[in-house]
């Protein structure tokens, strides 16, 4: 006999349906991460990882946005640390669990959000979804899409993305390789409940050693990569005048004004 429990968090929901979990994103209206958000997503990971009756994980939202992207408050000086070390921290559980993640994505998936859509092993899509890596804006840059991107979508695309910080449909998404289909938004459960369905009939061992070995070698690089970005951020990035500016600018609601320094 299955056991189904439901855990509501403040900003997220927990639904255990062996051999489902399902992650809700649930902070209206955009579902922007702050960091008592990144600290629930971090508990329920810890609490999915250790079930052996769960094997797939789904990554979703019950708001108009799958996620607009981390909250622009806490790139400032005295927070961005914290932050980083946080998000980052559920980057990493994400990537290194032995669940297989399955991102449904539809309305806005920015920035952060997009981060945590594209390191989940499967991603689906609606059509009219909004893409992207805005960061570059406001002066920074993405770590986890600098470090990973370009193994999913090849150099070109990457830089696109992450350089213009241009928003793209879930149809573009699709075709670059950023997600596995795209539907319409009425078909997106269908999509993910079909992966489910799949994955649902194979060997929960099976699945956790191969997605290991998958990963085997990006994981290498993931870790260094992702370790060597957040270094140039602390280090360099948010030394500059540029990125104090462009953070305060998007608090202050006016465009910024760049010296170049």
């Amino acid at each position: 006999m299955t056991t189904h429990s439901l855990t509501k968090f403040s900003r997220i929901a927990l639904d255990l349906q062996p051999p489902v979990a399902r992650i809700t994103l649930d902070r209206p209206p955009l579902n922007i991460i702050d960091i008592p958000m990144m600290e629930e997503l971090a508990e329920a990971l810890s609490e999915i990882e250790v079930r052996l009756e769960v094997s797939i994980l789904i990554i979703s939202s019950s708001q108009k946005a799958f996620s607009a992207g981390v909250d622009v408050a806490a790139h400032t000086p005295d927070k961005v640390e914290q932050m980083l070390a946080k998000f980052h921290g559920v980057i990493r559980a994400l990537v290194s669990s032995k669940k297989v993640s399955i991102a449904a994505v539809h309305g806005n998936c920015l920035g952060g959000g997009a981060e945590l859509a594209m390191v989940c092993d499967l991603a689906y899509t609606s059509e009219l979804a909004t893409w992207g890596f805005p960061e570059i804006k406001l002066g920074c840059y993405p770590p986890v899409a600098v470090t990973a991107l370009a193994a999913l979508v090849g150099q070109k695309h990457a830089a696109d993305l992450v350089l213009t910080g241009r928003g793209i449909t879930g149809k573009e998404a699709a075709s670059i390789g950023l997600a596995n289909s795209v539907v319409p938004e009425v078909d997106l459960e269908h999509a993910v409940q079909g992966a489910v369905h799949h994955l649902s009939h194979l060997s929960p061992a099976a699945l956790a050693i191969t997605k290991k070995a998958i990963y085997a070698w990006d994981a290498i690089h993931f870790d260094k990569g992702l370790a060597r970005a957040e270094k140039v951020y602390f280090d360099e990035l948010m030394k500059t005048e540029d990125a104090q500016e462009g953070i305060n600018a998007f608090l202050e609601k006016r465009p910024p004004v760049w010296k170049g320094k």
